[in-house]
């Protein structure tokens, strides 16, 4: 098993995932202690990247699980914005995610997607609808109630368009969820203000951020290779 996973990770992708579980571990000895739900979605989470990283569909799998658990966290501090998106809507895209990447094989290799690139008619349309889900979501939060009301609004905008590319197939779906990442450290910087316990989920985020921004790289390096063949 060990050989097998040394044989498909790369020993970069090996100590980025290993720096990436350590720094969550040592966050989580610092500044929580408690919280094991928090420490088990940042894990998830994490591990979930580096299968990502590598259009392995199983990294879709690892969010499904994550997006419940984060979602459970997220009402822990009247962030109903994080928990409608990740229930209602990171969570189903991630279902429908797993289904398209395991539909689209490269060369019948169900543990790499084929990459796709979208047209540009497509992303206008993106777009268009990410402000409709926006303004929606912006009166339901405002309903709520919702901590933080602005920057919950933002990561919604983010996590959909994160979501859209990422179900289709697009290696531009790191770059909109390292967007969404800096949203999200904003937002649990702000709640680590009223609970410091909540810092562990801002450096959880950091490190997301890091791990988007490989996966991203490695994604044009994937394009790049497929086209080639």
């Amino acid at each position: 098993m060990i050989k097998k996973i040394n044989h498909y990770f790369t020993k970069s992708e090996i100590i980025l995932w290993s720096a990436s579980v350590i720094l969550i571990l040592l966050s989580f000895i610092f500044f929580d202690r408690g919280n094991y739900m928090t420490l088990a979605a940042s894990l998830i989470g994490v591990t979930s990247l580096i299968f990502n990283a590598k259009g392995n569909p199983f990294g879709q799998f690892l969010i499904i699980i994550f997006s419940i658990l984060y979602g459970i966290i997220s009402y822990s501090f009247s962030y109903y914005g994080e928990m409608i998106t990740y229930l209602g809507m990171t969570m189903p895209m991630a279902v429908l995610s797993l289904i398209s990447w395991l539909k689209n094989p490269y060369h019948g290799n169900k543990s790499t997607v084929k990459i796709n690139k979208i047209k540009v008619r497509e992303i206008i349309f993106m777009f268009v609808l990410a402000a409709f889900v926006t303004l929606a979501f912006y009166y339901i939060l405002k309903a709520f109630h919702t901590n933080n009301l602005f920057f919950s609004t933002l990561s919604i905008t983010t996590s959909f368009i994160a979501a859209y590319l990422t179900f289709r197939r697009s290696s531009y779906f790191a770059i909109a969820y390292a967007l969404n990442d800096i949203v999200l450290i904003i937002l649990w910087s702000l709640a680590a203000i009223s609970d410091i316990t909540y810092i562990s989920v801002t450096i959880c985020f950091v490190i997301f951020l890091i791990n988007d921004i490989y996966g991203f790289v490695n994604w044009i390096r994937m394009e790049k290779a497929q086209k080639a063949k």
